[in-house]
């Protein structure tokens, strides 16, 4: 089992259902929050079921579990939970969203402690846009104008939708939303909870309904949100260096290796070894686990 920092889980008692996780906020360069932990299959257990369980998004357990049967794991089977994190290469204020590994983080204002929900994401062709924004509204019980291509879309798979959706069960929004500065585009629940952890949303950015409930009940309108592209992330804790890959948005073969080796060289830190062969592998298998690479030598005397 990999060990990691200090984890602090905190239940935050919204009529039993709500939680988040609170990691302490590393110090100095360290960049690494949570621990791998593991669980096991039960005999009714899907891959969906485990990750919603364990707040976890369904594409990253998948990765991470890659011999594992996502709709019939073999009963007393160990599941490996990505729940280690490196810290996206962005500044450590409001919402932090990272697109490729379908995560968002969130930094209260005490500068103290990180929480990290799973997400899901725009699919192909719905791509949630990257860049910085902020919230400029909450909505409890949001209802849902569909804007018209997605009306359109939904008519021509012979499934048409209101002109507007009333809140409640069947609204896709859930129970809370988030709205940002940029026109159409929200941090909300959802009434699909299969779908966090997916690229299957038209750009917004979707929650577990007990996840968007804590993050709703902390934010503010005028809180940051940033929303980076990073698939590939280096990080550190206490003299051990960590890389984690995550499959690209846009695959591009062989040139986006190319531009793989390009950000390597430049991040890793002078005077380093970092083995190519390794980190090709790991770039390879995509799979979303931190990956220890280096360890820093100690200082003489």
């Amino acid at each position: 089992m990999r060990l990691g920092g200090c984890l602090l889980l905190l239940l935050v008692g919204y009529a039993g259902l709500a939680r988040a996780v609170i990691y302490p906020l590393p110090t100095g360069s360290n960049t690494l929050v949570g621990v791998i932990r593991y669980t096991t299959a039960n005999r009714e257990d899907t891959l969906a079921e485990i990750a919603r369980n364990n707040d976890i998004g369904y594409d990253a357990l998948r990765l991470a579990n890659p011999h594992v049967d996502a709709w019939l794991p073999q009963a007393g089977a160990s599941v490996l939970l990505p729940s280690e994190y490196i810290l996206p290469d962005a500044r450590r204020q409001g919402i932090v969203i990272n697109l490729p590994a379908m995560r968002l983080f969130y930094y209260p204002p005490n500068g103290k402690e990180v929480q990290t929900f799973p997400i899901g994401v725009g699919r192909e062709g719905w791509n949630t846009p990257v860049g910085s924004t902020q919230i400029v509204a909450k909505v409890p019980n949001p209802t849902w104008t569909p804007p018209a291509s997605v009306r359109a879309e939904h008519a021509e798979a012979g499934d048409p939708l209101p002109a507007v959706v009333a809140a409640g069960p069947d609204n896709p929004l859930g129970q809370y939303a988030l709205r940002l500065a940029w026109p159409g585009y929200l941090i909300h629940g959802t009434n699909k909870p299969f779908g966090v952890g997916m690229r299957v949303s038209h750009g917004c950015i979707r929650l577990l309904p007990q996840d968007i409930k804590v993050l709703f009940a902390q934010v503010h309108p005028g809180t940051r949100v940033q929303v980076v592209d990073q698939p590939w992330l280096w990080g550190h804790r206490d003299g051990h260096y960590y890389l984690q890959v995550f499959p690209a948005l846009q695959p591009n073969g062989a040139a986006q290796l190319t531009k793989f080796h390009t950000w390597l060289e430049k991040t890793v830190p002078a005077g380093l070894q970092v083995s190519w062969e390794q980190a090709a592998k790991i770039y390879e298998t995509a799979d979303g686990v931190p990956t220890l690479v280096a360890i820093a030598s100690p200082n003489p005397g």
